[in-house]
C-alpha cells in the first residue's frame, strides 16, 4: 500500500519548527513516518522566509531552524506545479492548493479558515491538525 501524500502548510511547520510537544510537531513527525510530505518551490521559499524571521528568536535559536529546514528538505518529495489555482481567498495560500493538487495529495494540512473553507478541493482532504491526527488514528486502530 502506497503512503498518502501530505502537504504541510507554512503556519503548522513553523509550530513544528518551534515547538517540539505540540500538536503541529504530532502532525509533523507522523506526515513523515507514514506518510510522503510534498514540498514545491515557492511553499519552500516561503518556509525559509519565515523561519529566518528575527522575531523567532527567543524561542528557537536561528541555527536550529535552519537545521530544522534542511531536514525538511531532505526528507520532503519536491514537486514541480503542472496545475497553477487561482481559488482561495488569500491568494497566497494558492500555492499549497497546487502543490496539493500537482502532486496528487490526500490531505493538505492547515489551521488557516482560507484554506479549510475549500474542503474538499479537487480529490484532496483539506483538515486541520487535529483532524489529521484523528483520520490516522482511525486507519491505524
Amino acid at each position: 500500500m502506497s503512503k498518502p501524500r501530505v502537504v504541510l502548510d507554512t503556519n503548522l511547520l513553523i509550530s513544528a519548527s518551534l515547538r517540539r510537544n505540540s500538536v503541529p510537531r504530532q502532525v509533523f513527525d507522523l506526515a513523515f513516518r507514514h506518510g510522503e510530505v510534498l514540498t514545491s518551490t515557492d511553499t519552500l521559499a516561503e518556509l525559509k522566509e519565515v523561519l529566518t524571521r528575527k522575531k523567532f528568536d527567543r524561542y528557537v535559536s536561528e541555527d536550529k531552524r535552519l537545521r530544522f529546514l534542511a531536514n525538511f528538505l531532505h526528507l520532503s518529495t519536491p514537486i514541480r506545479i503542472t496545475k497553477p489555482v487561482v481559488a482561495c481567498r488569500d491568494p497566497k495560500d494558492d500555492k499549497f492548493l497546487a502543490l496539493a493538487v500537482s502532486g496528487g495529495a490526500e490531505y493538505l494540512v492547515s489551521s488557516d479558515m482560507d484554506l479549510l473553507t475549500l474542503h474538499p478541493f479537487h480529490g484532496v482532504s483539506i483538515v486541520t491538525p487535529t483532524d489529521f491526527l484523528n483520520a490516522f488514528a482511525e486507519s491505524s486502530g
